[in-house]
């Protein structure tokens, strides 16, 4: 998978195959995206900064497996509420871009 739109597809088919579209509704994936962002937390609990960035191999590969899940089901919803994920990260790069505007950050 290469592209967005490959998630997507990949994700309403694999969805579709196993009939669960009745229960993948917007609401129950950002449940189960909350889900997967505390399983994602769990890795770096108690960790110092350094520790969270020096992750054996093992750990390292369950995190990747978390953040896989956390894109999935960002994928899933927004496919469901036809939101297209790149121009709404666009759109909020703009917005951020003028609430923090570098000539206000203290040099």
């Amino acid at each position: 998978m290469k592209t967005l739109e490959d998630i997507r597809e990949y994700s309403a088919h694999f969805a579709s195959e196993r009939n669960w579209e009745e229960f993948q509704t917007p609401k129950n994936i950002a449940m189960a995206l909350s889900v997967e962002v505390a399983e994602l937390l769990e890795h770096f609990q108690w960790l110092t900064a350094e520790q969270s960035r020096a992750l054996d191999a093992a750990s390292l590969q369950e995190v990747a497996h978390e953040i896989a899940d956390v894109q999935l089901y960002l994928v899933r919803i927004a496919d469901e509420l036809n939101i297209d994920i790149l121009k709404a990260v666009a759109d909020k790069v703009r917005l951020n871009e003028k609430k923090y505007p570098l000539e206000k950050i203290a040099p």
